[in-house]
Parts: C-alpha cells; structure tokens; sequence
C-alpha cells in the first residue's frame, strides 16, 4: 500500500474511532500527524508543527472567547428576551425568532452547538407551554444555528473561507454564506407549515379577535371576568437588570464593531476580537475572571489538530492524488456529487468542522483542473450538504433537541430526528448540487 492510501486510512479511522469513542478528534489528528508524518512522509516535528495553523487557531479563539463574554454578561439573555417581548404574545411568531437569533449567533461567532445550548431549552420550555411542536420547534432552532453558520466572521465561514483562500480557490464568502441561509430558510419554512404553523397563525388571529370583541364587550375579558395575560409578555423583564444594561450595550457596541472593521476595514478577526475582549475584560475583571476557561477548547482542538493533519497530507501529495483520482474516476458532475454526499454522510456521525477541514482540501485538485465544475458553486454546495444534518441525533446539536424536549416520548422522539436526519441526508446534497453545482 502506497504512502498516499495510508494516509487516507488514517484519516477514515480518525472519523471512525472519534465517532465510537467519547474522544476529541483533535487529539487523534494529532497524534495521525505525528505517526503519519514520522512514520510514512519522514517528516521531522519541526516539519509536522510547521502545518499548524496559527491564523485560525487565533480565529477561532478571539471569537469564541469575545462570545463567551457576551454570554457571561448576561447580554445574549438580555437580547433574547427584548426579541420575545417584541413578538407581543404572537405564538407563530415564536419559532421564527428562534431561528434567527439562533443565526444571528453563530453569524458572529458562536459555535453551532454553543448558540443551539443557549436557545434549545428556552425554545422548547416555549414549545411545551404554548402547544407548539416540539420537533419543529427544535428543528428550527437548529436550522436557524446552521443558517447563520457561514458569515464572514464565523466559526464555519472562518474555516471554509480560509481553506479556499489557502488554496489559491476562487473565494466568494457571500455566496456561502447566503446559499447557507437560503437552503436552511427554505427548509425552515417547509417544516413550519407542515408541522403546525398555520395551526399556530390560526390561534394568533383567533386570539386578536377574542382580544378585540373582549374590549368592546364588558365581561368578555378572558377566563373569569380577568384580561389573560399575553403568553409571550409572561417572560421576565429584560429591563429589570438596569445596573447591568451600560455594560451589556458596550458588548453589544463590540459585536458590531467586529463586524465593521473586518468586514469593511479588512482587519484580522482574531486580533480584533481578542483586542475587543480585552477591553470587554477590563471593565468586568471580577465578572469575567473564569472566561477563558469556558472557551470552547474541544472544539478548537478538533479544528486545529484536522488541520494539522491535513496540512501532513498536503504534503506528502495526498490531496493532489485524491483530487485527481476523484476527477478521472467519471465525470465532473458526478464526482461532485459524490463529494456533497460524503460530506453529508460523515457529517451526520462526526464533527462538521472537522468534514469542512478535512473535505474542502481533498477536492482542490479537483476544482482546478480543468473540469467545468463552479468552484464557487461546488464550496457553497459542500459547505450546506456538510452542516445541515446537523439536525442528526448522533450530533451535538440533535442530542441537544433530544436531550431538552418536554412532553414527549424519548423514543418516538429519537425515531422522528432520525428519519428526518436520514431525509436530509439522502435529499439535500442532490439538491444543493442541482442548485449550486449543475448550473
């Protein structure tokens, strides 16, 4: 066997030991970089560390870290709760915000798991109280995380956008990032009005009616003779915490001074959000004194150890001859289309970050040679196919949904995420390719 097919062994057993055992993938990777790179390539360590990939590892720790800030302020709650006071008791309306400010979460940082953990159960508690599906409810949630995922400034678009960068790719980060939300919206929407949305529209205008005819008719005001009060206004006041608030608006000034300076400014993302986090840390010293050790290092580790791996394959010629063996191997189209379904498929069972990292690289021999294959169109069609089963109950996002609904069957419930995980599976890496790909 040939020092390119052990490698690619390697890196299959990586998926699969990470996806038996409770063990980062991160630390495994490393450990196949080293063995790898000694062992088969003759690579020395200096040689293996030189693959390190210092640029996002301070991406994705200024970021995660200028979140977990965010999160210990009490400024993510704060926002979360104006949000649902602005809905006005409109029950439909509750699964929607959901979606989007679980977007607007990961949009500017927050790992998909993290920004699903943080709204789950405060979606679900609505969910069990309100009649409202709780399967949608935490499909939506989800959807809205993976949406979000691909911004500029996020931990996927950081990844993704980095990869294709690196590699000389034509690179187009509003195209992923809106192929991104434009797929998980749509869907979104299809499983609002299959599972009970307009059952929930329905209630609302029955609701304003009742409301309307209660306040021209005496004694009509509700369950004995009390006006009811508004589902969603029951909700604590997020005003009450005022001592709080200048601080929580300087953080919220933060995030969107992100946003400017390296979306429009070109400056690094992680230096700026390390800087923003140090000033963030010197108003609140005793606040935010443990934030660093929340930083999401799982994570992180398993980002930057299947770098340095794929870094190893690179070069020892890995790459090249997976990409040009997937080119030779039938057409274009169908190589393509056999790359979006691997990534879905591995996605369902491992780390998305770790699919994206791992994958992008082997098809970039692929995508510059002469095939007529949109490398634009194709990164945008592996990057959905490769996130949006994260709805499976074997990732952290649908055992987070599993694990906090309320009301139901844990075993019709597990059943239900996993036919719809295997639906999407099957489905949309077919179309995102005829979306994104065969045009």
């Amino acid at each position: 066997m040939g020092a390119q097919w052990i490698s690619i062994c390697v890196l299959v057993g990586m998926f699969v030991l990470a996806a038996v055992l409770p063990i980062n993938m991160g630390v495994i990777a490393f450990a196949g970089a080293f063995l790898v790179g000694t062992l088969v390539a003759g690579m020395n360590a200096k040689a293996i560390m030189g693959g390190f990939p210092v640029d996002l590892f301070l991406t994705l720790l200024g970021i995660t870290y200028l979140f977990v800030l965010a999160q210990n302020s009490g400024t993510i709650d704060w926002l979360v709760k104006l949000a649902v006071r602005a809905v006005r008791g409109r029950i439909a309306a509750i699964p929607w915000l959901m979606f989007f400010i679980a977007g607007a979460l990961t949009s500017v940082g927050a790992v998909s798991p993290a920004a699903v953990a943080i709204i789950v159960p405060i979606a679900l508690g609505f969910a069990a109280r309100h009649g409202i599906n709780p399967l949608m409810m935490g499909l939506m949630v989800i959807h809205g995380a993976q949406g979000g995922g691909f911004s500029p400034i996020s931990i996927y678009g950081g990844i993704t956008n980095r990869v294709v960068a690196k590699a000389g790719l034509p690179l187009n980060e509003i195209a992923t990032m809106m192929a991104s939300l434009a797929v998980n919206l749509t869907v979104a929407s299809l499983l609002f009005f299959l599972m009970g949305g307009m059952r929930l529209i329905r209630q609302d205008e029955a609701r304003v009616r009742g409301d309307t005819l209660g306040k021209s008719l005496p004694g009509k005001r509700g369950k004995a003779g009390q006006v009811e009060e508004s589902p969603v206004s029951a909700a604590p006041s997020a005003l009450q915490d005022t001592g709080a608030r200048p601080y929580r608006i300087v953080t919220v000034a933060g995030l969107l001074l992100l946003v400017v300076l390296t979306l429009f400014f070109g400056q690094d993302i992680g230096f700026v959000s390390l800087t923003l986090g140090l000033v963030l840390t010197v108003m609140a010293p005793n606040l935010q004194k443990h934030a660093l050790g929340q930083v999401p290092w799982p994570e992180i580790l398993l980002v930057v150890g299947v770098s340095t791996y794929v870094s190893v394959l690179e070069r020892m010629g890995t790459i090249d001859f997976v990409g040009h063996g997937v080119a030779g191997l039938t057409s274009p189209l169908v190589a393509a289309l056999l790359l979006c379904f691997v990534g879905a498929v591995v996605s369902a069972f491992a780390s998305s970050t770790a699919v994206l990292g791992s994958l992008i690289p082997l098809a970039v021999p692929f995508l510059l040679g002469d095939t007529g294959v949109s490398a634009v169109g194709f990164i945008a069609a592996m990057a959905v196919s490769s996130t949006i089963v994260d709805v499976s109950p074997f990732s952290t996002n649908g055992a987070l949904v599993l694990a906090n609904a309320q009301g139901v069957n844990r075993d019709t419930f597990f059943r239900q995420l996993l036919v719809y995980c295997a639906a999407v599976t099957l489905i949309a890496p077919v179309v995102v390719w005829l979306l994104f790909v065969v045009p």
